[in-house]
C-alpha cells in the first residue's frame, strides 16, 4: 500500500514539471478512524483534495463538495444553489446536453447530486478505469458550463415543476417549509433550498453566470477520492484537469445570526390531508457544538424506531398517532430539532400536541433510563459504522465533515462524543433546548380534500 511519504513524493515529482501556479502540494496525512488515512493535498488554485485509498475493490467514488447552499442566498434570489444542481449536468463548451450522464453510464459508473442549507455536492461512483474520464468531465463543468437562455430556461422549468410536486402539492414539503420560515425570521435557514417560486421564475442567464463565477471555483470546493487510487496516474490526471482552473474571489459571508426566540410561535394551516398533523421545531445546537451529541442521543431515545419512547407511548400504547419522527439538524449554525407527528383518525392536531407535551415533560423531569441510553448509543454507533462500509459512504462522510466542520475525519470524534454522553448530559440538553417559549409549532388541519398519497398507503 502506498505510504504517506509516497504520496508526498509523487506530488512533489509531478509538480516539478508544471508551471508555477499549477502545482500540487501534499499538506498532511490525517487519521480517519482506526487503520485508515486521509491524504490532504492543495492545488495552487486553492482546490482541496482529500484522498482515502482502499484497494480492496476496483472502484472509486469521486465527490466534489462546493461550499454553497441556500444559507448563502438573499431574498429575491433564492434557489440558485439548487438550480445549479440541475444546470451542472447540462451543456458545457465541450460536451453537449445529456452527454455527461451518458458517458459516465457507458463507462460503468453512476452520478448524482444534492443541495442543502450549507453545501452542494456532486458524486460519481466509478470503476477505476473511468476515473480519468470522471475527473475530466468534473473539471470541465466547473469551469466551462454553458449558461445561455435556452439552457437556463429549460432547467428553470424542471425546478419549478419539482417545487410544485415536492412543496406546493405535497403536505409534508409545504409544512416543513412553513416550519423553517416561521422559526427563522433573520437567519437564511428560513430560506427553502429549492427557492421561492417567484425567484425561480425570475432567474436570468446573467444571474446564473454571476453565481457560477463566484462560487463554482476550485478555491471554494473540495474534491474527495475514496477507493482504489493509483497515486502516480490519478494525481497526474488531477493536475492535468483541475490544475489549470482559475480561482475566484469568494465574498465574505454576510450572515445574520437568528435572535433568541422568546415566545412560542404557532401557525395553523389547512392542507389536503385526511388526518391532522403537527410539526414542531425546537432551537437546537450547531453541528459542531458540544451539546449536539447529547441532543442526538436524546432524539434517538425519543424517536429511534419502534423502540423509541414516543413511538411506544403515542403510537402503540395510546394509539393517537400513526407516525412520529424527530431529527436534530446537522448544520454549521444552530438550527432545529425537527419533529413531525401524524395523528390517528379521530385525533386533532391540538390533542396530539397536548399528549406529546405530556410525554416530553417526563424527559425534563427525570433522567432517561440506563437501558434507553445504552440502546440509543448502540444504534448510533451501528449506523455510523455501517455508513463507512463502502467507498461512496466514506467519500460522503469525508466531504461532509470537511465542508461543515473543517475536519474530514470528525465522524469518529462524533462517535466518541456519543459514547461519552451520560444521563446527566441528556437531562441538561433537554432542559436547555426543549423550551416551549423558544419553539415553533405548525398545526395541520384537513381542509376536506383527500390526501391521495396517504389514502394509497392506507389501502395497502
Amino acid at each position: 500500500m502506498t505510504t504517506t511519504t509516497d504520496f508526498a513524493e509523487v506530488a512533489t515529482r509531478l509538480s516539478a514539471s508544471r508551471p508555477e501556479g499549477q502545482r500540487l502540494r501534499h499538506i498532511a496525512s490525517e487519521a480517519f478512524g482506526p487503520g485508515m488515512t486521509i491524504e490532504r493535498f492543495k492545488l495552487d488554485n486553492g482546490l482541496t483534495i482529500l484522498v482515502e485509498r482502499d484497494a480492496s475493490a476496483p472502484v472509486v467514488s469521486l465527490m466534489t463538495w462546493v461550499k454553497v447552499g441556500s444559507r448563502f442566498e438573499k431574498q429575491g434570489k433564492t434557489g440558485l444553489s439548487h438550480l445549479f444542481e440541475h444546470l451542472m449536468f447540462g451543456e458545457t463548451e465541450m460536451t453537449p446536453h445529456g452527454a455527461f450522464d451518458r458517458q459516465i453510464e457507458e463507462a460503468g459508473g453512476e452520478t448524482n447530486a444534492a443541495t442543502f442549507l450549507d453545501w452542494t455536492y456532486y458524486v460519481q461512483n466509478l470503476p477505476v478505469s473511468a476515473l480519468g474520464l470522471g475527473m475530466r468531465l468534473e473539471a470541465e463543468r466547473m469551469a466551462r458550463l454553458v449558461l445561455r437562455e435556452p439552457q437556463v430556461a429549460s432547467e428553470k422549468d424542471v425546478v419549478m415543476n419539482e417545487r410544485r410536486q415536492r412543496v406546493d402539492d405535497d403536505v409534508d414539503g409545504a409544512v416543513s417549509e412553513a416550519l423553517y420560515r416561521e422559526a427563522f425570521k433573520v437567519h437564511a435557514y428560513g430560506i427553502p433550498t429549492i427557492g421561492w417560486m417567484e425567484d425561480i421564475e425570475g432567474f436570468t442567464p446573467d444571474d446564473c453566470t454571476a453565481f457560477y463565477k463566484t462560487y463554482y471555483a476550485p478555491n471554494n470546493a473540495t474534491l474527495v477520492l475514496s477507493g482504489d487510487i493509483d497515486p502516480e496516474k490519478d494525481l497526474g490526471t488531477l493536475l492535468d484537469t483541475f490544475g489549470v482552473l482559475a480561482p475566484s474571489e469568494i465574498p465574505v459571508e454576510d450572515m445574520h445570526p437568528e435572535p433568541p426566540q422568546v415566545e412560542e410561535r404557532v401557525l395553523v394551516v389547512e392542507k389536503p390531508t385526511s388526518v391532522h398533523r403537527v410539526a414542531i421545531g425546537y432551537k437546537s445546537p450547531a453541528f459542531g457544538d458540544f451539546e449536539h451529541a447529547a441532543m442526538v442521543v436524546l432524539a434517538e431515545i425519543l424517536f429511534g424506531g419502534r423502540s423509541g419512547r414516543l413511538h411506544k407511548k403515542l403510537v402503540r400504547d395510546k394509539e393517537i398517532a400513526t407516525e412520529v419522527r424527530g431529527w436534530v439538524g446537522t448544520f454549521r449554525d444552530p438550527s432545529l430539532f425537527d419533529i413531525s407527528l401524524t395523528a390517528r383518525e379521530g385525533t386533532t392536531a391540538e390533542e396530539l400536541l397536548g399528549l406529546f407535551d405530556v410525554e416530553l415533560d417526563k424527559v425534563l423531569e427525570a433522567p432517561v433510563t440506563d437501558d434507553e441510553l445504552e440502546r440509543a448509543k448502540a444504534r448510533l454507533e451501528l449506523g455510523t459504522v455501517q455508513s463507512l462500509e463502502t467507498a461512496p459512504g466514506r467519500a460522503e462522510s469525508i466531504g461532509f465533515y470537511e465542508t461543515v466542520l473543517g475536519d474530514p475525519g470528525a465522524i469518529f470524534g462524533k462517535l466518541e462524543a456519543y459514547r461519552r454522553v451520560t444521563q446527566g448530559d441528556v437531562l441538561r440538553a433537554a432542559r436547555t433546548f426543549l423550551v416551549k417559549t423558544a419553539r415553533t409549532v405548525v398545526l395541520v388541519h384537513p381542509n376536506g380534500e383527500p390526501d391521495e398519497e396517504l389514502d394509497e398507503e392506507d389501502s395497502e
